[in-house]
């Protein structure tokens, strides 16, 4: 169910940047931002508190593993073979 929420999240945030509205309107926020602009500053946000979501959800917990790979057995077996 948290995978089907993430990936309809990434849908509805991809959607929302095709802002085919915005493009003929000339009306300026806070007097001297263009809409679109201002949409997509707004647009910037939202995808990095998805990100972030994302990062927290969906992030692979064998990345965050700190400690190294033994590679001594590795390095006995080959040295097996000289």
């Amino acid at each position: 169910m948290k995978k089907l929420l993430l990936f309809l999240l990434i849908v509805g945030v991809y959607i929302l940047h095709q802002d085919y509205w915005n493009w003929k309107n000339n009306e300026l926020v806070l007097g001297f931002l263009p809409i679109g602009l201002a949409y997509h500053a707004g647009y910037s946000v939202l995808a990095a508190i998805m990100m972030a979501v994302l990062v927290k959800f969906a992030w692979p917990e064998h990345l965050e593993e700190t400690e190294p790979h033994d590679t001594t057995a590795e390095k006995q077996k080959g040295d097996d073979h000289e």
